[in-house]
């Protein structure tokens, strides 16, 4: 393959993203997209000038169609994923993933089975300027890290019938939100906590509005971390450590690094990138893994995901948050 033709499920905001920031990918080429609207994917495919399907099916049923993106709600994610690797298509779903570990463990099956390419599209690890914080870590620039702390938040609100309030669409901050807090200490640390205590207040339709997690990694190392909805808060991390700390203002999209040493000057990266270039850094390298025949990523493996999708499990477990027994469900439909 000299490109790698990609199609869309899923025509919502996020779908948009995926389509502005792969015109800049250079093996990479979008032709089409299905909704569960026909009227929808026709308006999405009219603005993108790709072609729209009447149907998840159709789509996944495309010979032309190498890889599918997967942006529809959190709900329809794994059966969506399982069904167009059984169309034999690789997969870039967006996060989460599935909605617990067990669906991502059948997945993780199903993929080697099909021996197709599966990642989750947790766009931050890829950027720039995260590839710069490993960098710096595994440099010691700040000695050894003793905490994270990162806070993700809503300013806006939702009505009851949203899908973020919604438990039977997989809805509340965790999953939305909570997942790039979780996501930046495992960046930092690279390894599961030896122990999780939480707190959670919940809204009336049952999902979790607002969230903090405390993670004890061991050796003295934590990580205090937040999510919430409807709830105006600052969108940073800070990495402390023996020397002094690391920020990351708006770490969810970081185009910034500052870099604070005891009795020295801040240090001050920038990795800017345009908004239509959101997703660009992932797709390009799920596009090169897709050329080079490999069905996992070096980057963001399944096992990393599965880390954290574990975490999120046990959070929701001390919070008691079940979604539907067919939300939960880790039998594939076909």
């Amino acid at each position: 393959m000299a490109k790698v033709n990609w199609g869309i499920i899923g025509c919502g905001n996020i779908a948009h993203t995926f389509a502005k920031s792969i015109a800049h990918c250079a093996d990479a080429k979008l032709i089409g997209a299905a909704s569960t609207s026909k009227q929808r994917a026709s308006e999405f495919a009219t603005h993108y000038s790709i072609k729209g399907y009447e149907s998840y099916q159709a789509l996944m049923q495309c010979p032309n169609i190498d890889a599918i993106y997967i942006a529809n709600t959190h709900d329809q994610h794994f059966q969506s994923i399982a069904q167009c690797l059984m169309h034999n298509k690789h997969v870039l779903s967006e996060k989460p993933i599935t909605v617990n570990a067990q669906q991502l463990i059948t997945l993780k099956e199903l993929a080697q089975q099909q021996n197709r390419f599966l990642m989750e599209g947790v766009w931050m690890r890829f950027l720039p300027a995260i590839v710069k914080l490993e960098e710096l870590l595994n440099e010691a620039v700040i000695g050894k890290v003793h905490s994270v702390n990162a806070n993700f938040s809503l300013a806006g609100e939702f009505d009851s019938s949203h899908r973020l309030m919604n438990p039977n669409t997989a809805g509340g901050a965790l999953l939305d939100l909570g997942i790039y807090p979780l996501s930046i200490a495992d960046v930092v640390f690279n390894k599961a906590p030896e122990k999780i205590s939480s707190f959670v207040h919940k809204k009336d339709t049952g999902v979790d509005a607002r969230n903090i997690a405390m993670l004890d990694y061991g050796n003295g190392q934590f990580a205090q971390l937040s999510s919430a909805l409807e709830q105006n808060g600052p969108t940073e991390a800070y990495i402390t450590g023996d020397h002094g700390f690391i920020r990351i203002p708006w770490f969810v999209g970081a185009k910034s690094i500052d870099i604070h040493i005891n009795g020295q000057a801040t240090q001050h990266f920038d990795y800017p990138f345009s908004d239509d270039e959101n997703f660009k850094f992932e797709i390009d390298h799920v596009t090169e893994c897709i050329l080079n025949k490999q069905i996992q990523s070096s980057v963001l493996p399944l096992s990393t995901s599965l880390r954290v999708m574990t975490m999120m499990d046990s959070l929701r477990a001390q919070w008691q948050l079940e979604y539907s027994a067919t939300v939960e469900s880790h039998n594939i439909n076909l």
